[in-house]
């Protein structure tokens, strides 16, 4: 809020995307995990499921002003991947899986830092009143 204006000066926008980048961020530790324990026996895999939605629930909540707890959102959508048969150490982690989902990741994130650098960037020029 800006002080005695009762007016924001960031609106929902930028909630959401710092919460998406969060979200990223948590997927990103959860594939880092994975791939350490890959040759772990009766490791599971774990993955934030299901993260395009989340992504999406996200940034309508903050748009629409709603609050969204990335924490609890967190707890309640990390599930486990039962090992396939063919794993003999009962070990779940697929490197081809976790490979894709590190890219994929890199390019949510770069998009959603960019949508931040933007924003900012508006600010910026309209704080110094279009005089750059």
């Amino acid at each position: 809020m800006v002080p005695g204006t009762g007016m924001r000066l960031f609106d929902g926008m930028y909630e959401g995307l710092g919460n998406a980048i969060e979200l990223t961020q948590a997927r990103q530790t959860l594939t880092a995990s994975n791939l350490a324990n890959v040759n772990t026996p009766g490791y599971l895999s774990k993955e934030i499921f299901p993260f395009d939605t989340m992504l999406n629930d996200v940034m309508e909540k903050a748009v629409s002003g709603d609050v969204f707890d990335v924490g609890q959102a967190l707890e309640e959508s990390i599930s486990e991947l039962a090992a396939p048969a063919s794993a003999l150490d009962g070990n779940s982690v697929d490197l081809e899986r976790e490979a894709g989902r590190l890219v994929e990741d890199q390019v949510y994130y770069q998009a959603l830092a960019g949508g931040v650098s933007r924003r900012l960037a508006m600010l910026r020029f309209a704080a110094s009143d279009g005089k750059m």
